[in-house]
């Protein structure tokens, strides 16, 4: 399954387990293109930290009046059955929406064809995939790849289409999923790398030897 045939959707929360999910964005790319983009704030199911909101620029007079993150199931188990999700180091977005909903529906495991999950994950890694792809890169955070890869113009020229004028920039949720979004495009670009899989991203975003061997299906060549 080359991984321009289905849909990828890239996820990104602002929030923490203390304050919950602030605002989420989410952009699904399928065919090497971006087809959509989506996002909204959500209200905190606990305190919100000052040091927080000097990250993310949320704050509770800002977000409290929005439904909680937990209103949005539907939506999001419709994307991970309509295709495998993903992020920049997932870690965070995987604990964010496990502690929401341990859970998703019974989807396809798109790591092993013809088998059901009903797991959020395995998800599409690019931090983990360029740090593997990329071993001189001096940095796998988010911003300084986009900057290293001269992606930045990319990036904003997606960021005046999809984001909210104010949201613009790195630490906001829509931002940055299309920053990791134009990651994974960029790299499909390539001619090495256009016949990319599905199960081979998911692979190459785990770490864990035996995990990775678990979701090896594809072969993909390297070299």
């Amino acid at each position: 399954m080359r991984w321009t045939d289905v849909p990828i959707h890239f996820v990104d929360f602002e929030g923490n387990l203390t304050s919950g999910i602030l605002e989420y964005g989410v952009v699904t790319v399928q065919g090497g293109a971006v087809q959509s983009a989506v996002t909204r704030l959500c209200g905190p199911v606990g305190r919100i930290r000052e040091a927080d909101t000097a990250i993310h620029g949320l704050d509770a007079d800002r977000v409290s009046a929005w439904p909680p993150f937990r209103d949005d199931f539907d939506r999001f188990a419709s994307l991970r059955a309509a295709g495998p999700l993903g992020a920049h180091f997932a870690h965070a977005e995987n604990t964010l929406i496990k502690a929401t909903w341990p859970y998703a529906r019974s989807s396809a495991d798109f790591a092993r064809p013809g088998q059901k999950t009903a797991d959020w994950g395995p998800w599409i890694d690019t931090g983990r995939i360029y740090g593997q792809v990329f071993p001189t890169a001096p940095s796998g955070q988010l911003e300084q790849l986009i900057n290293v890869f001269q992606l930045s113009s990319r990036l904003h020229a997606l960021a005046e289409e999809h984001c909210p004028a104010e949201r613009r920039h790195y630490h906001a949720a829509l931002f940055d999923a299309l920053a990791a979004t134009v990651l994974l495009l960029a790299l499909g670009e390539r001619p090495d790398f256009q016949a990319m899989t599905i199960p081979w991203l998911l692979q190459l975003s785990t770490l864990n030897p035996e995990k990775r061997a678990a979701l090896q299906q594809d072969n993909f060549d390297l070299s």
